[in-house]
């Protein structure tokens, strides 16, 4: 594929969607390269991008969250470590060692879930796994940013006897502190601290009297500050110990750099990486705000987008909670070119806009919102002319400016070309600018190039209605209201609804009348007859939405009255086994008691019990045999289904009181009505309807016809009010 034009990119507003991308990065780096993202000509790389972002947003959604990718830049590090001889300081150590744990732990990660991300893994897998780096670093500089004593046997040694140098300056003060303290030489504020020196506050008259340096003085002067005599050999020792330790500081820091120089381009690869995976962050977040999604890429040449938004539009929208209209759009082999009619502020550029921006994001690895049965293909070029085409620079015209646009377009285009054209064939006399404009549509459909065009042009109508593989479509409008409905319908030309709109603006009609009459006759009759059609199309669809609606009922109605013819078989089913069972034991009712009256006969016990043998028997074999364990298994399902019913039950119960409580609440929350003698009238939570015969302070005798009762007022609501 060959690279965008940077005019499209501006034309489409693609810079203000990597805006809205590199505010979601986390780094700086991330930031300033996904400002300079571009479309990606390789395909195979921009499926293995737009596969990582869909996988990194798929991690928003499950368990396996990705670690954090966080690091502060080291291309200052990268850069010294290619001289010689330089050294690198403690903070470049540590955002390296930063750098080099995040990648590692990113390739532990990937590698335990690489089923659920193969492509962020195959990119993980690609680097050099190198943990010596960062363990390196961490036997010298600890988590605080310190060398550590152990960076060396010398620099052991060397804080060692700094320690223990310390500790003799502070004996040694001490002593000369409460020494000079007892003979009153020192100020109230006994000591202070000069040039990281601890010192003796003395008074000015007593300066000559205590030994030592003398480091300053007060700003009065009444304070003389002195080292004493008894730390200065200590002092010194301390100054030649820590200089030492500075040295040997640097050298382990050589040494460190040394052993990481070799592996700049390592560190080069992880900084790559994590910019990378901050980037694809950024594409998950961006495309999780816009509900955006990866759609099938095919090769058959079909751009299909089902219910596609305008990005920046639906971002836009979704901050003010306004709803953004959807658009369906689809080009393929037999229908290559759309041209879009209809009247200004009915939302033919931003379709335009959208065809035209999705494309571009899809191109440059970001997903798109768009319906999950879209479909899209990849194109080589393409080529927009959108917006105001005024060149001041140039010193062009709108229209020379267009022309020589057209003029690039079609040294430009192939079947392998979306074109993207607004206002087709304006700027000129409206004859001839579309003659000229019907000419390049000519070239550009012969040349099998794809494309979406807005206009007003009758004879550009008139072709697409001609051309096999073009078609025309507008965007709907409410012919009453005169209200965009922000709906593209294809098969059909649109309406300007030019003199209709004119009217709704307040324009006389005497001057709308007499517009009409200077033009053409079959121009007003051909624009009143797609008016009409559009009516027509407006009534269709509002008559197939309520269809849907019946239908949709209709379903849900079948579907009550299966499921009710359900319950009512199986109703009867069991009313069937209830009667057979209560047959049989009629039918074994009658053997015994027929048993039983021969018994009372004849008084005789051996036929009595082997006629009930006999019975038992009979009854037994009719019974399938059934072992403990499945009569156990039986009686646990009965036990379980009985539990469940009874959850139900309860649960049914406690809605019913639930909505009970709701309506006596709203019964309460009703002002109350007046009772009158009369009155038909029934309690909160009965069924019985009675009428009012007495009222005395807040209790009513209620007559029910068989019997009275008296009861509060607040118990009651009106039924039906007593007439007049």
């Amino acid at each position: 594929m060959q690279k965008i034009h940077p005019k499209t990119l501006q034309d489409l507003e693609f810079p203000t969607v990597l805006e809205q991308l590199s505010a979601r990065c986390n780094t700086e780096l991330g930031k300033e390269q996904a400002l300079e993202i571009n479309p990606i000509n390789d395909k195979e790389l921009l499926l293995e991008v737009l596969g990582q972002t869909s996988e990194y947003l798929a991690s928003f959604s499950n368990d396996n969250r990705i670690p954090n990718h966080g690091f502060d830049s080291i291309n200052g590090e990268l850069r010294l470590l290619k001289i010689e001889n330089t050294t690198l300081e403690i903070s470049g150590f540590r955002r390296i060692g930063t750098i080099c744990k995040i990648t590692v732990l990113h390739q532990k990660f990937f590698k335990k879930f690489k089923e659920y991300y193969p492509l962020l893994f195959k990119k993980s897998e690609a680097l050099e796994a190198n943990t010596g780096i960062s363990d390196a670093i961490d036997e010298i500089i600890d988590k605080f940013g310190e060398i550590k004593d152990s960076a060396s046997v010398e620099l052991r040694h060397i804080r060692m006897r700094t320690n223990e140098v310390r500790g003799k300056i502070n004996q040694s003060f001490g002593a000369a502190l409460t020494r000079y303290q007892s003979s009153e030489f020192l100020d109230e504020i006994r000591e202070s601290v000069v040039e990281n020196r601890r010192v003796l506050a003395v008074k000015a008259m007593y300066r000559r009297k205590v030994k030592g340096t003398v480091m300053g003085t007060s700003k009065t002067g009444s304070i003389v500050y002195i080292v004493p005599e008894t730390t200065l050999t200590y002092t010194r020792e301390l100054s030649n110990l820590e200089f030492e330790e500075k040295e040997e500081v640097q050298r382990i820091l050589n040494q460190l750099t040394d052993s990481i120089r070799p592996f700049d381009y390592v560190l080069k690869n992880y900084q790559e990486y994590l910019i990378h995976i901050d980037i694809t962050a950024a594409k998950a977040k961006y495309a999780l705000d816009m509900n955006a999604i990866l759609p099938e890429i095919n090769d058959e040449k079909t751009l299909f987008l089902r219910d596609a938004l305008h990005p920046l539009l639906f971002l836009s929208n979704k901050l003010k909670k306004e709803k953004t209209w959807p658009q369906t759009i689809q080009l393929h082999p037999e229908n290559r070119i759309i041209v879009i009619s209809g009247p200004n502020a009915g939302g033919k550029s931003i379709t335009l806009k959208t065809i035209g921006l999705l494309q571009v994001m899809l191109q440059s690895g970001l997903l798109i919102p768009v319906h999950e049965i879209s479909s899209v293909c990849l194109f080589e070029k393409i080529l927009t002319d959108i917006g105001d085409n005024q060149s001041i620079e140039n010193h062009l015209s709108t229209y020379s400016y267009r022309l020589k646009n057209m003029n690039a377009f079609l040294k430009r285009c192939n079947d392998k070309t979306l074109f993207l054209i607004d206002e087709f064939g304006t700027g000129s006399d409206p004859e001839l600018g579309g003659a000229l404009a019907e000419a390049f549509l000519e070239v550009f459909y012969e040349r099998e190039a794809y494309g979406v065009i807005t206009t007003h042009y009758a004879n550009l109508k008139a072709l697409a209605n001609e051309l096999p593989h073009a078609t025309n479509a507008n965007m709907l409008f409410n012919s009453k209201t005169l209200e965009p409905t922000f709906q593209l319908i294809l098969g059909e030309a649109g309406s300007s609804f030019t003199f209709e709109v004119a009217q709704k603006n307040g324009i006389p009609y005497s001057l709308v009348n007499k517009a009409k009459k200077k033009i053409e006759r079959g121009k007003v009759r051909f624009d009143a007859t797609i008016a009409k059609l559009q009516k027509e199309r407006s009534k269709m669809a509002q008559t197939g939405s309520r269809l849907q609606d019946e239908e949709a009922k209709a379903r849900d109605e079948a579907a009550r009255l299966e499921q009710l013819n359900t319950k009512i078989k199986a109703k009867l089913e069991n009313y069937q086994e209830l009667y057979d069972h209560n047959q049989r034991m009629i039918q074994l009712g009658d053997k015994v008691n027929t048993v039983a009256e021969k018994y009372f006969v004849d008084n005789k016990k051996r036929p009595l019990i082997s006629e009930l043998l006999r019975i038992v028997e009979t009854e037994n074999s009719k019974r399938k045999k059934t072992s403990a364990k499945q009569a156990k298994a039986k009686q646990n399902q009965k036990r379980q289904v009985a539990q469940e019913l009874e959850k139900k039950i309860v649960k049914v119960r406690e809605e019913k009181k639930i909505e009970q409580k709701k309506a006596i609440q709203k019964e309460k929350n009703k002002p109350r009505p007046v009772f009158k003698i009369g009155d038909r009238v029934r309690m909160f939570d009965g069924k019985a309807v009675g009428s009012i015969d007495a009222l005395e302070k807040n209790k009513a005798i209620v007559n029910y016809g068989i019997f009275t009762t008296n009861v509060s007022v607040a118990q009651l609501e009106l039924v039906e009010a007593a007439k007049k």
